[in-house]
């Protein structure tokens, strides 16, 4: 594996179960379609599932130039290749409550397709819990790399699990009311308003 263009290791401050990696004031959350137990996106915005409710984990961000080789999955519950798309060539590690960590530019190599590997461990240790201190760790790798159907490398953890089985869920959407009662609330909408 060639040398990161870019290396940095800061907390993350994460709320909601989640981290982001968000092109500039990108924060419209995909749809929770959590296929992999551990990452889902949409262009401009990634989504990271962690075990935690709130608090920092410990984040690692290595920015390649080229694909990087297999990985070492020993240490690690889960790891993961996924697609991404930068809009703006300019994604970062970001939080919803928080300034952005000190980490690196994840797209230096500017708009487009990137792969991103997360590594992730711990996250079973202090499920739904708001902690103080760090007790998750995450690895992420990425490199431009044209869009592929994710790469699983490990998946052992059982909230990963639970995640995966919640994208198996169909989604569920409202169904309208019955026609005829729109349609009585609606003229009684309009004889409110003096139509």
């Amino acid at each position: 594996m060639s040398d990161p263009v870019a290396k940095a290791c800061a907390l993350v401050r994460a709320e909601c179960h989640t981290f982001h990696l968000a092109d500039d004031e990108r924060y419209d959350q995909p749809t929770f379609r959590p296929e992999n137990g551990l990452i889902f996106s949409k262009p401009g915005l990634a989504v990271v599932l962690v075990g935690i409710n709130s608090g920092a984990v410990n984040t690692t961000v290595e920015v390649y130039r080229h694909p990087v080789g297999r990985p070492d999955t020993d240490e690690w519950d889960e790891v993961v290749d996924h697609s991404i798309e930068s809009i703006s060539g300019h994604m970062r590690v970001t939080s919803l409550m928080d300034d952005p960590p000190e980490l690196p530019t994840l797209t230096p190599f500017g708009p487009g397709a990137y792969r991103v590997r997360v590594h992730a461990r711990g996250r079973e240790r202090a499920y739904d819990a708001h902690v103080s201190e760090p007790v998750e760790d995450y690895l992420l790798q990425i490199w431009p790399g044209r869009h592929e159907p994710d790469a699983v490398h490990k998946q052992t953890d059982q909230i990963g699990a639970m995640f995966r089985r919640a994208a198996d869920q169909p989604v569920e959407t409202p169904s309208p009311p019955p026609e005829d009662d729109w349609e009585r609330k609606a003229r009684a909408r309009l004889r409110r308003h003096g139509n």
